[in-house]
């Protein structure tokens, strides 16, 4: 079993190991190593048209994710008011959301978009002639990566708050304090580590998303769709520098967000 295990996790990290070792490589063989050189990280990021994909990547996975985190909050604090049946359909809807192939979604985001944009966009135009229209972009990006990340949310922050003790906010409740308050000052604190490693999952996932941007980004270029364009070009030591550095930042927003995610243990009396 310990072969069995070691030999899967060779398949599995393998390759990455490799992107992360010719991204050092002094020449532009993507098979041979000549050398060791920092040189394609610098193109990489003074290449124009990666930077521009890469800001839209940034603008695209932190409006989404926001959003996720204010709207999957609400909706996992929603359900816990919910009967048992009820929520049993609720969480049984998230589940199917999460697991739905992200074709799926982009060609249902890109119809329910396009079907929104050709009724509201001839109103408008009709209103005014100088009225701004509405076309696939960063609205449909941040549409289709907010509905997704909004149930990731909900299901962590609705596990949280299925672990939280009741007797501290009946205690607030006894002393007469009010709803918001209580909110605020008890309920959010113990939610904020599962909100925030919510929002940074959230983040990773539209960052590193290319299925359902693919359909929805219109003449938008996220990172993932300029590093798929390239590929079809050959395989470069500059993809891979750019492969490494988004391996980097993913996996530093993953362990944040595992870090948060990690229940604490209780200090003994």
């Amino acid at each position: 079993m310990r072969v069995f295990l070691s030999a899967v996790y060779l398949f599995l990290y393998a390759p990455i190991a490799l992107v992360v070792v010719f991204s050092f490589n002094a020449g532009r063989s993507a098979t041979q190593m000549t050398g060791f050189s920092l040189q394609w990280y610098g193109k990489a990021l003074s290449n124009v048209f990666l930077t521009d994909a890469l800001k839209t990547s940034l603008i695209v996975a932190f409006t989404s994710a926001a959003l996720a985190a204010v709207f999957g909050t609400m909706a996992a604090m929603g359900m816990e008011r919910l009967g048992p049946r009820l929520r049993a359909v609720f969480d049984g809807m998230l589940a199917a959301a999460i697991v739905v192939p992200g074709v799926v979604i982009g060609i249902a985001t890109l119809v329910a978009l396009a079907g929104l944009f050709g009724v509201i966009n001839p109103v408008l135009a009709e209103l005014s002639s100088t009225a701004p229209q509405f076309q696939m972009g960063y609205l449909s990006l941040i549409a289709a990566h907010g509905l997704f990340s909004m149930a990731l949310v909900a299901m962590i922050v609705k596990a949280r708050i299925a672990s939280l003790s009741r007797d501290i906010v009946e205690a607030s409740y006894d002393l007469y304090a009010p709803p918001f308050a209580t909110f605020f000052q008890i309920v959010l604190p113990q939610l904020r580590p599962s909100i925030l490693a919510g929002f940074l999952m959230s983040f990773t996932f539209s960052f590193d998303d290319f299925i359902i941007a693919f359909f929805v980004a219109g003449a938008k270029t996220t990172l993932p769709m300029y590093v798929f364009a390239s590929i079809r070009r050959g395989v470069t030591p500059e993809i891979n520098a750019i492969a490494t550095m988004v391996l980097v930042a993913s996996l530093i927003l993953i362990a944040l967000a595992w870090l948060l995610m990690r229940e604490r243990k209780p200090h003994a009396a």
